[in-house]
């Protein structure tokens, strides 16, 4: 496969998770601040800025509105509007590799987006969140029923779940400090679209450790840490046909995800709260170590060459 096609689906992977991730956390967040009188909108709205990377405008009180057109609808890279078009570009660069259900669906979802931009000015945000979370979701189950399970497949993959490492721990870490009772635990669970699963798992119990525990380490739910580290890590052992290593892995990426997925798989349920920021923060890094290693060794192999002293003498 093709250098910029890998990446390009890599990339959509990211985005599209990225997107519906997004839609998920500020629909929550904004239906809680609308419902509940005693949240400071500014102060509310600024944290969620700070777990998502954005950087709020200076001297602006923030509230419901500004934060939506901040995080939703603005052009600048990192918003809902931006991943869904950084997507579609991705789609179009990658139209040879991509099936044309696939192509038809972010096109579509491109195109409609202004007029959802419009409704949602009108009557609400929500409309325009569900719309995100439903084409996020009719995405992933065409690239299920329509795209060989080749290596376009394998990037793909690797990209939402490398994605989907980074916006369940931002997520966490919006809570941290919290109360073991906080009623913050049950948005987290409902951003990450885990709340009725998690209740089924715990019959109803909620404190804080169970909350974490759930969402960093279950073997099953697809949205948990642990099952995201395992997936992209069969993705590159898929990827790397390769003779294998006789030291260690071979090849930074797969030593990387192998290392935090290994970490949580042998914790200590009981020391999860130790140090969760420290946790959380290395789990972070990793995700961005892992990005520049897959960067490395599948998009850009061949190094710049730089001539010195090139004179030839006769």
């Amino acid at each position: 496969m093709l250098a910029r096609n890998a990446e390009s689906l890599y990339w959509i992977g990211r985005y599209v998770e990225r997107a519906d991730d997004t839609a998920r956390i500020l629909d929550v967040s904004v239906h809680q601040l609308l419902e509940d009188a005693t949240v400071d909108a500014d102060t509310a709205s600024r944290r969620l800025l700070a777990v998502l990377g954005i950087t709020p405008p200076d001297g602006t009180q923030l509230d419901v509105w500004t934060l939506t057109e901040l995080v939703a609808m603005s052009p600048e890279t990192g918003s809902i509007v931006s991943s869904i078009a950084s997507a579609r570009e991705n789609t179009r660069v990658a139209r040879e590799v991509v099936s044309s259900e696939l192509w038809q669906c972010i096109n579509s979802m491109w195109n409609a987006v202004p007029e959802r931009q419009r409704a949602a000015r009108r009557v609400g945000p929500h409309e325009f969140f569900t719309f995100v979370e439903d084409r996020a979701a009719m995405f992933a189950g065409l690239a299920d029923s329509t795209m060989s399970r080749d290596d376009g497949w394998r990037f793909l993959v690797l990209g939402r779940s490398v994605e989907r490492v980074d916006m369940i721990v931002r997520l966490l870490m919006s809570r941290v400090g919290d109360k073991p009772t906080s009623p913050g635990w049950v948005t987290v669970l409902r951003s990450a679209g885990a709340h009725d699963t998690y209740l089924r798992t715990y019959r109803g119990a909620l404190d804080a450790s169970r909350v974490v525990q759930f969402l960093l380490m279950d073997r099953l739910f697809p949205r948990s840490v642990f099952h995201a580290l395992s997936k992209a890590e069969s993705c590159l052992e898929e990827l790397d046909r390769g003779p294998s290593a006789r030291i260690g892995a071979n090849a930074e990426a797969a030593r990387l995800l192998g290392k935090a997925r290994s970490d949580l798989e042998f914790l200590r349920p009981s020391e999860l709260l130790d140090d969760l920021t420290g946790r959380l923060q290395v789990l972070q890094t990793t995700v961005r170590e892992v990005g520049e290693a897959v960067s490395r060794q599948y998009f850009h192999a061949v190094p710049w060459i730089e001539w010195n002293n090139a004179e030839v003498n006769l």
